[in-house]
């Protein structure tokens, strides 16, 4: 059945503007899958749902050119048996996703790979490159700086990668249990944790699916705010990273001037916001702080000048020779990998795949400012970098207008817990890529589930590629400039 048909006989989920969810049988899961896959669209997430009697659902959310759509399978109780068909070999992201879902379930697909990916009882067995003059180098999962952990190993002859397999899940938080601890109404507290650096994305898709459960329709000024929250977490992160990824290449002259600025950004949102970093801004109903319009002014301005000052420090960039050499051709990801792996966000529009949720399924208020969308065909490090520079200054033109041109009325409004079973999806375009948050309500303001997504998932195994044929010292320099997330997959 051609994509369209199953999306016709799908029923709306709450949320998330274009978004769709299908109950299937058994016998049409892969086939749904399949004409996701013929129809250009990409697996996002997968989770399972298993009660404490035994029955348990497995969900796959789909991006396709439609929307967003959630088939959902139901598998009967079964003890150890309980089992559903693999997505793996229609869409490699799966792999991961089924078997960190068997660790938290016990429910398990059809993958052949059976390693368990939270379960550190036991050492990790590693897939082994055999030949004439290869050895390995294990690099974590503790590291000499102060990023999360996480296990890579390289097989390499001499200095040149041959293989690269990584293990994550080391500092698994318990976070999906924990969100059904809390009351319903204040789990974006939480959601805005899920990865510090996403803290806008994850606690608005959160809010969105809430929101969408209890039918609240949002003020037009939070709209605008949560977006200008929006792009300070994106420009902010892309200063962050042009300086870091500098620094990598030998010019440490790039970290010192993108730091000054990203510290002159953050002064201008505490004086903005009340804070440096957005937590606990994006609120169900809306956000918590207003901004008044001596402020909204301020901070346009900085953002000019931060932005005219990105332009003067990318013509160095570009000029200076060292970095040049050291950023092109490096970690290199071909258009047609980068599909099939289903690589998204940053990452995948650096190796021209032409998805970003701000154009492809807006919400208020991206549906009325004409997002540029950033797309480079090389999928090196330069064609990455490039991204961040062309999307910075796309985010300092956003914002510029969204302060410029804030409608007037409440900042938030009130929401009531939705009632119990109530399902709910969101769907949020952060600066790594798109996150989604799947909600389910339980009974008296409860949280029965919830499923918070990071693109980082399909973008981990894509860095495993990037590398080959590359020299181990510039893994650092590959690492850093897709930057994805330890936090956002080890739940």
């Amino acid at each position: 059945m051609p994509l369209r048909r199953w999306w016709e006989h799908a029923q709306k989920i709450a949320g998330a503007s274009s978004v769709r969810g299908l109950g299937v049988g058994a016998e049409h899961w892969l086939q749904v899958a399949s004409d996701v896959a013929d129809a250009g669209g990409l697996l996002h997430t997968l989770w399972v749902n298993r009660e404490p009697a035994g029955d348990a659902a497995v969900y796959g959310a789909y991006l396709t050119e439609l929307g967003v759509l959630v088939a959902e399978l139901a598998l009967p109780a079964g003890g150890e048996s309980v089992y559903y068909p693999g997505l793996e070999d229609i869409f490699p992201a799966a792999s991961r996703l089924q078997r960190a879902a068997f660790d938290l379930s016990g429910v398990r697909s059809g993958d052949p790979d059976r390693r368990p990916w939270l379960n550190h009882d036991r050492p990790y067995e590693f897939v082994r490159v055999d030949g004439e003059g290869v050895h390995e180098i294990g690099v974590g999962p503790v590291h000499a700086g102060t990023i999360e952990p996480g296990h890579f190993r390289f097989s390499v002859v001499g200095e040149k990668v041959l293989r690269l397999e990584e293990h994550l899940g080391y500092v698994h938080k318990g976070l999906e249990q924990r969100f059904t601890q809390l009351p319903i109404l204040q789990g974006h507290r939480l959601a805005s944790r899920v990865s510090g650096d996403s803290a806008i994305a994850f606690s608005w898709a959160y809010c969105q699916a809430l929101e969408g459960m209890s039918g609240r329709a949002l003020p037009p000024r939070a709209a605008w705010l949560r977006a200008v929250c929006l792009e300070l977490e994106r420009l902010a992160n892309h200063l962050g990273d042009l300086g870091a990824l500098g620094n990598d290449a030998g010019f440490a002259f790039g970290l010192a001037q993108f730091s000054r600025l990203k510290e002159d950004l953050l002064r201008a949102v505490s004086a903005a916001f009340g804070r440096r970093y957005l937590f606990d801004i994006v609120v169900p109903g809306g956000v918590a702080v207003d901004v008044s319009s001596q402020a909204a002014r301020a901070l346009a301005e900085v953002v000019r000048t931060v932005c005219a000052e990105i332009i003067e420090l990318r013509g160095i960039y570009d000029e200076h020779e060292g970095v040049r050499d050291r950023f092109t051709g490096a970690g290199c990801l071909a258009p047609e990998l980068a599909a099939r792996l289903g690589v998204l966000g940053l990452a995948g529009r650096a190796s021209g795949q032409a998805r970003d949720a701000r154009v492809d399924l807006p919400c208020a208020p991206y549906t009325e400012l004409a997002v540029a969308k950033i797309v480079q065909q090389g999928g090196d490090v330069a064609a990455r970098v490039a991204v961040r520079f062309e999307e910075a200054q796309e985010s300092g033109r956003l914002l510029r207008r969204l302060l410029a041109a804030l409608p007037e009325g409440e900042h938030a409004v009130t929401v009531d817990a939705p009632a119990a079973d109530a399902f709910g999806v969101g769907l949020i375009e952060g600066w790594r890529g798109p996150v989604l948050v799947a909600l389910q309500a339980g009974p008296a303001g409860s949280i029965r589930r919830c499923h918070p997504h990071d693109p980082s998932w399909q973008n981990w195994p894509a860095l495993e590629y990037a590398i080959l044929g590359n020299i181990v010292p510039d893994f650092p320099l590959i690492n850093k400039s897709f930057n994805l997330s330890y936090s956002g997959v080890d739940l």
